[in-house]
């Protein structure tokens, strides 16, 4: 089994030495035509493929066709419809203000990447312009960047969160006038009328984009960030659900949000390829600097050996004038590395070394010997060379001919070849001829900077030869040990699980490297390595089957995963659909584009919660957002955290729409710049979008928040929507009948079926909602009620500055679950499901959870629609939504709509396991930005938690399970702890103190953990049985 991809005897070629701007391939500079006529297939010729102010000579205008026709027969192998040419319409959209994935490279090797993001981001109809729930007439501040200074590409195009027009004139001016809006000043376009609210003709427009030629790519220096250039699209293929692609031209153009080129070898464009990517204002997935780094093999190599989780073949290195990289430092298990000062007079030393590395036990069973150089100049340049074990004298000659051709920074190589592993072992039958397999393995950055193993590929060919990239067929793992003779699928699962243990150690090993680099050494601030290939050969090592990691490399081993995916172009019956390797990917790009739009963004927050929200000013500093704080407490820790602190009392709900204007007075005073404004405190989400109107930021209109706000209201009037369209938010309503008096009480009782539910009309937290079971019990809760939350000073964040009013509603038998939806434009873009645990009657104060849903399919989705449509029907179609609803025999049925981001851990867990942050996707929308996230978020694992309580959980929270304790063991990652309230004060109206909860690849496994620790923590009880509450979830 051989560690590099030989080009074998037939193929040896002489060696040579040549730049990266001299070698041959697709993207490595230099001079040559592609091959021609190697395509088949009937598709046009005839498409626009020049860019408009940025001409292409003939032998690059041969590469670009060439890619072209490339892409057409991809598509058709996949069974894809052709490339439809639509650049006589140019493309408009939001420049700056939307998400854009640019791919710079081959379509063989993108192809899988590129349909994937095609799926998970597919854009939309625009210009979406303006935005609906806008004021009319309002202007809105634009960010502090100075007019003078801005750019037609900057952010925002125009002076309100909307996107731009076509043109100035035509479309619009034909408009009745009755539809026609205020007159807006739009960049580089001078006034446009609008129609209010505006439609042009749909242009459908996707988010992934592939560049087939250089040209078709502008960098332009980005003002206020020195140094660095912001990369603009001027012409793309744009990808779309179903394999749909367009050949399209952007006036303005595009700002990449996120950059990936292949930066492999080959004729053409190397170095403009790596010039384009180098020191971007976007996110960036690769450059020429990282890529010289990590085509090293020796630094590679030696990179994976000091690593716990990866075996390596053994190595002798010969480096002449070794890179700083490689100097010093511990050694490393199975290689060693000799630092030469010449390249000339070494034959001793050389003979010495070589004769002790033969003889050594670290070759373990190995026959034969491979012979490289090792350097950036060398990748997919030389020839391997081969020879027994045993032959020292061919070895020796073999490396000094080698060390006449080094450069400083450059090695030769001598390393073991590994047996390939004889399937199945002793005592199964005996097998045909000997096979040997290689494992391709992509593995992605995820949220956190956590490797995730995406996909493993393998290729399966006789022992005796090399297996090569591009020349074996793909097929899974399951498929290639089984022709080896390893079918037992205990056996599958470890060599699987070694496999993932191992590229993702690779991964955390570069990912570690490349922490400890300076911007210029990676080739820009922003770039990072987002995904790896590793490939690995398959031996045994102490009578246990062992992958040992060859050779990190990213396009090929995407390349084998998109050939194996292809397989499935015609889907059959029966067959599972699967994740495509390249959808972590994918998701990692949306994150970081979604970075880029919102760094430097200036937002108003409004409330700032208490400690539970203690995240929030991390995230912001971490996502470089501007925050702009309003609270009541002048005390508050916040208020140093922020750029502008404003003392305002924000608690006097009946004087909201007085406050409102006051506040965007005091906006206007301190001349803040706003992009957005928004909140996640109950307390003020009806000021807010007030607060809103008045500045003219994209907002839910005040009517709808209100509606939301008040428990009643939002069911009586969910009650009376019978639609169409069908099924209508009447369906999941509940009854019930607001109480103001005890006079109220009586009649609700008897409109109202007993058992039933009695609560603050906008409570939160659970505090004061208790199960009533007849009339007097009713009357009890009522008094008790009005006795002890009178207002805001008898229990804080609760809601009581909107009074102390209360409702009956219906008690709804079932499991009670959470639904957090993110809207844009009235659209569901995600929506993430948990369950929650039995309560302990007659409270309702949340005992445990498990995230992601236990529930089957349809039934998630029921919840979903529900969720999603009852939204609809209160006018909420902007923003992050928490809608609590139980799952009876009869479906879904409505508890409350919380109009803000979900409180307690569901951030936190959503986050965790989904990798979507709901804060910053309530930043984006409060921008009037629609949310970078991927179309279908798959759970990276399980999280199921409990709830403490100071009045059940005081004595442990303060010894056993102290708030020290178990923060240590969170940090320890034994668990995930949710700090809540800030002190144990025990009281009639609680609510949780923290959440603690554990994670594991399945439910069962999560639930048992946290059961365990439960139990040694002295969290479980007789009066707090924990195992009871998680009962729900198996």
């Amino acid at each position: 089994m051989l560690s590099l991809d030989p080009l074998g005897p037939e193929c040896d070629s002489p060696l040579g030495s040549k730049d990266l701007e001299e070698e041959e391939g697709p993207w490595g500079g230099g001079s040559g035509l592609p091959p021609p006529g190697c395509f088949h297939g009937s598709w046009h010729h005839d498409v626009a493929l020049d860019c408009k102010g940025s001409p292409e000579g003939a032998e690059a205008r041969a590469w670009t066709v060439y890619y072209y026709s490339l892409l057409q027969s991809c598509l058709q192998q996949a069974g894809l419809p052709e490339t439809q040419d639509r650049s006589q319409v140019p493309r408009t959209g939001c420049p700056g203000a939307e998400v854009t994935l640019c791919i710079l490279g081959s379509p063989s090797t993108f192809l899988s990447l590129l349909l994937e993001g095609g799926v998970q981001s597919p854009g939309e109809c625009v210009p979406k312009f303006p935005h609906p729930l806008l004021q009319k007439g309002q202007p809105c501040p634009g960010p502090a960047t100075s007019q003078n200074t801005r750019q037609l590409w900057q952010l925002p195009a125009f002076h309100r969160a909307s996107c731009p027009t076509p043109s100035g004139g035509g479309f619009w001016e034909q408009l009745p006038p009755t539809t026609q809006g205020p007159r807006l000043e739009v960049e580089g376009m001078g006034a446009l009328s609008p129609p209010w609210p505006a439609t042009l003709l749909p242009l459908p427009t996707g988010n992934m984009l592939l560049c087939l030629s250089p040209a078709w790519l502008t960098k332009v220096p980005a003002p206020g960030q020195p140094g660095e250039a912001a990369l603009l699209v001027s012409k793309a293929v744009s990808f779309h659900p179903g394999g749909l692609t367009f050949l399209d031209d952007f006036v303005p153009p595009r700002r990449a949000t996120y950059f990936l080129a292949g930066l492999g070898l080959g004729p053409g464009r190397g170095r403009e390829a790596a010039e384009l990517a180098r020191d971007l204002t976007c996110p960036t997935g690769a450059s020429a600097e990282l890529a010289r780094l990590l085509e090293d093999r020796l630094l590679t190599r030696r990179l994976l050996a000091r690593q716990g989780d990866v075996s390596v073949p053994a190595t002798l290195a010969f480096t002449y004038k070794p890179p700083a990289l490689l100097r010093g430092g511990d050694a490393s298990p199975g290689l060693r590395l000799v630092e030469l000062n010449g390249k000339e007079g070494q034959e001793t030393l050389v003979k010495e070394e070589v004769g002790a590395f033969l003889h050594s036990e670290a070759l373990g069973d190995a026959l034969q010997v491979a012979m490289k150089l090792s350097g950036w100049r060398w990748r997919g340049r030389q020839a391997m060379r081969l020879y027994p074990r045993a032959e020292l004298g061919p070895v020796v000659d073999t490396v000094l001919a080698l060390l006449e051709k080094l450069e400083e920074e450059e090695s030769v190589l001598v390393e073991a070849v590994c047996p390939p592993a004889q399937l199945p072992f002793p005592g199964s039958p005996l097998p045909g001829p000997e096979l040997a397999l290689r494992i391709c393995a992509v593995v992605c950055r995820t949220q956190g900077d956590r490797p995730l193993l995406s996909k493993v590929v393998c290729s399966v060919g006789r022992g005796d030869r090399p297996l090569r990239h591009q020349s074996s067929l793909p097929r899974t793992l399951e498929a290639a040990l089984a022709q080896c003779g390893l079918g037992e699928a205990s056996q599958v699962a470890v060599v699987r699980q070694r496999v993932k243990a191992a590229a993702e150690a690779a991964l955390a090993a570069v990912l570690t490297l490349e922490a400890g680099l300076s911007a210029e050494q990676r080739g820009g601030r922003q770039v990072r390595t987002d995904f790896l290939g590793v490939d690995f050969a398959l031996t045994v090592a102490g009578r246990a089957l062992t992958p040992v990691a060859l050779e990190l490399n990213g396009g090929l081993c995407l390349e084998a995963c998109g050939a194996l995916e292809g397989l499935w172009a015609a889907p059959r019956p029966g067959l599972a659909a699967e994740e495509a390797a390249a959808a972590p990917l994918v998701e990692t790009m949306l994150r970081r584009s979604a970075r880029c739009l919102m760094e430097g963004k200036q937002l108003l927050l409004l409330g700032a919660g208490g400690v539970s929200k203690k995240f929030v000013w991390e995230a912001a500093r971490d996502y470089g957002l501007k925050l702009h704080l309003v609270d009541s407490d002048p005390n508050h820790f916040a208020s140093q955290l922020v750029q502008t602190f404003i003392h305002f009392n924000i608690t006097e709900h009946q004087r909201d729409e007085e406050n409102a204007r006051v506040l965007a007075e005091l906006v206007r005073a301190r001349g803040l710049q706003l992009d957005g404004c928004f909140s996640y405190w109950d307390d003020c989400l009806v000021l807010t979008s007030l607060l809103c109107q008045e500045l003219g930021l994209p907002c839910n209109p005040p009517a709808a928040m209100h509606l939301a706000k008040q428990k009643s209201r939002t069911q009586l009037h969910l009650l009376c929507h019978h639609g169409p369209p069908w099924p209508a938010p009447s369906l999941y309503a509940v009854p019930c009948c607001p109480l103001e008096s005890e006079a109220d009480v009586d009649r609700a009782v008897r409109q109202v079926p007993l058992p039933g539910v009695m609560k603050l009309e906008f409570g939160a937290g659970a505090v004061g909602v208790r199960l009533v079971e007849d009339a007097s019990q009713c009357h009890e809760h009522f008094s008790r009620i009005a006795r002890d939350l009178q207002g805001e000073a008898d229990h804080p964040g609760i809601g009581l500055g909107w009074g102390n009013a209360m409702l009956l509603m219906e008690f709804i038998e079932g499991t009670e679950h959470d639904v957090d939806l993110v809207l844009f434009g009235g659209r569901l873009l995600a929506a993430f499901v948990s369950d929650n645990g039995p309560t302990r009657l007659p409270g309702f104060t949340e005992t445990a959870a498990c995230m992601p849903t236990g529930l089957a399919p349809e039934q998630e989705a029921q919840l979903v629609q529900a969720a999603f449509r009852c939204c609809l029907g209160c006018g909420l179609l902007d923003g992050v939504f928490n809608v609590e609803l139980k799952l009876t025999r009869a479906g879904p049925r409505l508890i409350e709509i919380n109009p803000r981001m979900g409180g307690f851990y569901l951030r936190d867990w959503i986050l965790e396991l989904y990798g979507v942050d709901l804060l910053l996707a309530a930043a984006m929308v409060a921008c009037g930005l629609r949310p970078a996230l991927p179309a279908h978020p798959r759970a990276r694992g399980h999280l199921v938690g409990v709830m403490c309580l100071v009045s059940q959980h005081l004595q442990v929270l303060s010894s056993t399970a102290s708030r020290e304790t178990l923060q240590a063991l969170h940090d320890q990652g034994l668990l995930r702890l949710n700090l809540l309230e800030e002190t144990l004060v025990p009281g009639e109206y609680e609510e949780p103190y923290c959440s603690v909860a554990c994670a594991g690849p399945s439910p069962a496994e999560a639930r048992l953990r946290l059961l365990g620790l439960c139990q040694g923590l002295g969290i479980d009880g007789p009066h707090y049985p924990v195992a009871y509450f998680l009962s729900h979830f198996k």
